[in-house]
């Protein structure tokens, strides 16, 4: 199974990007294998789309706000979500302890991935290669 990152999701709401490109290529070439994201990237960019609409003025960036708005729920409503559960919550707790220094978003969203023993699909190698176990790709590279 592979788990898209808050920043691999972002990639696709640019359909059009050469990132976005690249990681509906992977996606196609893996779909068998199982492609989700988490909750916790959901949260992520709700609340990024929340505040650009909370910041529109005029009606035409209201109309462009909600219009995003409902794109990102699109794309959600496509993928399976994996939740912050019990054990999720206490791998995130073990992760903590062990002084593990990422974000705590990125460390929950490390938490799942573990407990599900899938790989996490992000940009962000440098931070999520520091968590023991945790298997990392980046689908956003050009192959060579």
């Amino acid at each position: 199974m592979f788990v898209l990152d808050t920043d691999h999701m972002s990639f696709l709401d640019r359909p059009d990007s050469n990132e976005g490109m690249r990681i509906r290529e992977h996606m196609e070439q893996r779909r068998l294998q199982g492609i989700v994201s988490t909750v916790i990237s959901y949260e992520e960019q709700s609340r990024g789309w929340l505040a650009y609409a909370a910041k529109a003025r005029s009606i035409a960036q209201v109309v462009d706000a909600y219009r995003q708005l409902e794109r990102h729920l699109r794309v959600y409503r496509s993928m399976p979500l994996l939740g912050f559960d019990e054990a999720a919550a206490i791998r995130f707790q073990e992760l903590q302890r062990a002084n593990i220094r990422i974000g705590t978003m990125d460390l929950r969203i490390a938490s799942i991935v573990l407990c599900h023993d899938a790989t996490l699909v992000s940009r962000n190698l440098r931070d999520f290669e520091r968590v023991p176990g945790l298997n990392v790709e980046d689908w956003t590279i050009q192959s060579t």
